[in-house]
C-alpha cells in the first residue's frame, strides 16, 4: 500500500523541512519489508489571492482531484477523533491487509478542509483540539507515519 502525504502550500527550508526529511528517509527504510509501497508528500497550491470559504472551496476541489480513486482517506482536522499511535499503526496495517492500494493523509489550508473533502474522508483524525502551524502538523504525521511502521516493525523506537 502507497502511502502519500497531501498538504496545502509549499514548505520552505528549515527545521520543519529538515525533520521532515528524515522522518520520510527512515519511514522510506522501513516499508518495503512491511508490504508499504512508496512514500510521497505532494504539495499543493492554489495560484488566486482568495480568502475565506472560496479559498476553502477551491482549495478542496484541489485535494479532491488529487486523491486516487479507491484510496483509504484520512483527514487530519481538529474536530476529529483521536487515537493512539498503536491504534493508527493497526489502521494502517488493517488497510494494507484488506488490499487498500493507497492510503492519503490529507493537511487542509489555513482556513481548514472544505465540507466535501471532509465528507470524501473515511476518518478524520486529529493530533489534538488545539490548532497546529500547517508546516509542524507535516512534521507530525511524517513522524506519526514512521512511528506506525516502526511499531508494526517491532522497532525500538516506540516504548509504551
Amino acid at each position: 500500500m502507497k502511502i502519500k502525504l497531501i498538504a496545502l502550500g509549499r514548505l520552505k527550508p528549515g527545521a520543519e523541512a529538515d525533520l521532515i526529511k528524515d522522518y520520510s528517509r527512515r519511514l522510506k527504510g522501513l516499508a518495503p519489508a512491511l508490504g508499504f509501497g512508496r512514500f510521497e508528500i505532494r504539495e499543493l497550491e492554489l495560484k488566486k489571492r482568495l480568502e475565506g470559504p472560496e479559498r476553502k472551496r477551491l482549495e478542496g476541489e484541489l485535494i479532491l482531484a488529487d486523491i486516487p480513486g479507491g484510496a483509504f482517506v484520512i483527514a487530519l482536522d481538529e474536530r476529529g477523533k483521536q487515537e493512539t499511535s498503536k491504534s493508527f499503526a493497526d489502521r494502517l496495517a488493517a488497510k494494507r491487509d484488506e488490499g487498500v492500494r493507497e492510503c492519503v493523509l490529507v493537511i487542509g489550508g489555513a482556513d481548514g478542509l472544505s465540507d466535501e473533502v471532509r465528507a470524501r474522508a473515511d476518518r478524520l483524525l486529529s493530533f489534538s483540539p488545539m490548532t497546529w502551524p500547517h508546516m509542524l502538523v507535516r512534521v507530525m504525521a511524517t513522524e506519526q507515519l514512521y512511528r506506525a511502521l516502526s511499531i508494526l516493525a517491532n522497532h525500538p523506537y516506540h516504548r509504551e
